[in-house]
């Protein structure tokens, strides 16, 4: 656990799992720090202990739930993870990952007729929108987030949210979306649609009409004829992306969902974990508490570096004892580590002393089955060794 001279109140995630009224567990923070394996952790407790029917919604190009998780592939449907130890508990585990193109060709599909989501999804604009375009894969994680919670089939709902640059980018989509929608530009390239379906390039406004010249000469006729078809085809299904946005979001500032910050204890990451604690507490969404991945423990915390690498001069002196004086100069290491360590969390705890944290002790090995993800899961809760 964080040490006591932080003044953070200890974390136990069993106090979340536990509780029926929560129904969203967000895990969020900077890329490289352990959010999936927490999520997969969080999920496969949640079922094995406390008997609930959970899904984890994983979004990890390396794919590493899926392994830890023993099953072959993970897609956009839900798939039930066996062999878990949930026979005593009556809990279940699901698991799937977020495919953003998947998703958005099925929101195309359940708002629209086949006619006009065959016509969308042969536009070139929507094929590269849909699968390469920067904040595309935000949004379509809110969206599944809705589709899955609307769904009401599971009791908890763990989301690992995108390996973005920023990890606002999952909180921002929604917002992004609004704005774009609502552009000048965007009103621009749908007055032809709304004006009776003329010509791209017909003079709809005199305003309009140099708008276009001047944008066909940057971007080119082709693209420009492309997404002008693409906005026209999807504008009577825009109400329906920001009204669902907007209702996911609202869903993230209820009781019934709680964000953990997960972070690792170096200098980027507690900031970024900072920052996104900040914008929790301004959006007044419920930000549940810190997990502190990858912490550095010496084996016996009371020697201390300058005591234990003293010793082992003294040994290396005398001669002899090889084995004794390398173990305490490794311990050394480790403790000034270990201290270095605490100093960045300290950076958070002090900023947000109300916010409940634990730390996870650095792992062997990478976790790659379903035993390291128990590990992990009871170092989060009072069974932590």
């Amino acid at each position: 656990m964080v040490p006591s001279d932080t003044a953070a109140p200890p974390l136990d995630v069993d106090q979340i799992l536990a509780d029926p009224g929560v129904r969203i567990v967000v895990c969020c923070g900077a890329g490289g720090v352990g959010k999936t394996t927490t999520a997969a952790a969080l999920a496969l407790r949640a079922a094995e202990r406390h008997g609930r029917r959970t899904v984890v919604l994983t979004i990890d190009p390396a794919r590493r739930l899926a392994q830890s998780l023993g099953l072959n592939e993970l897609d956009n449907t839900p798939r039930q993870v066996k062999g878990i130890d949930a026979e005593d508990s009556g809990g279940e585990l699901h698991a799937m990952m977020l495919d953003m193109k998947r998703t958005f060709d099925d929101v195309v599909l359940q708002h629209t007729d086949p006619a006009k989501a065959a016509e969308i999804f042969a536009n070139p604009f929507y094929q590269a929108m849909s699968s390469t375009f920067a904040g595309t894969q935000e949004y379509m994680a809110m969206e599944k987030l809705g589709q899955l919670h609307a769904r009401g089939e599971w009791e908890l709902i763990v989301v690992d949210t995108p390996p973005s640059r920023s990890a606002l980018d999952f909180l921002d989509a929604p917002a992004r979306l609004s704005r774009f929608l609502d552009g000048r530009m965007l009103r621009l390239l749908l007055a032809p649609a709304r004006t009776g379906g003329r010509s791209m390039f017909s003079l709809v406004t005199a305003s309009f009409g140099m708008f276009s010249r001047v944008v066909q000469k940057v971007i080119g006729t082709q693209l420009l004829t492309d997404l002008s078809g693409f906005v026209a085809a999807l504008d009577s299904m825009f109400g329906g992306f920001r009204q669902r946005a907007e209702q996911t979001y609202r869903i993230l500032q209820a009781r019934e969902t709680a964000f953990l910050l997960v972070a690792a204890p170096e200098p980027d990451a507690v900031r970024e974990a900072a920052y996104f604690a900040g914008r929790l507490r301004e959006e007044k969404m419920p930000l549940a508490g810190l997990v502190l991945n990858r912490v550095h423990r010496p084996a016996v915390p009371g020697l201390e570096a300058p005591a234990s690498r003293a010793a082992a001069d003294q040994l290396a002196s005398a001669g002899g004892h090889e084995g004794t004086v390398e173990v305490l100069r490794a311990h050394a290491a480790l403790a000034e580590q270990a201290v270095r360590e605490q100093q960045v969390a300290t950076r958070f705890t002090e900023a947000f002393p109300q916010v409940p944290a634990v730390s996870v002790p650095a792992q062997p090995a990478d976790v790659h089955d379903v035993d390291g993800l128990r590990t992990i899961g009871a170092a989060m809760s009072r069974d932590r060794p």
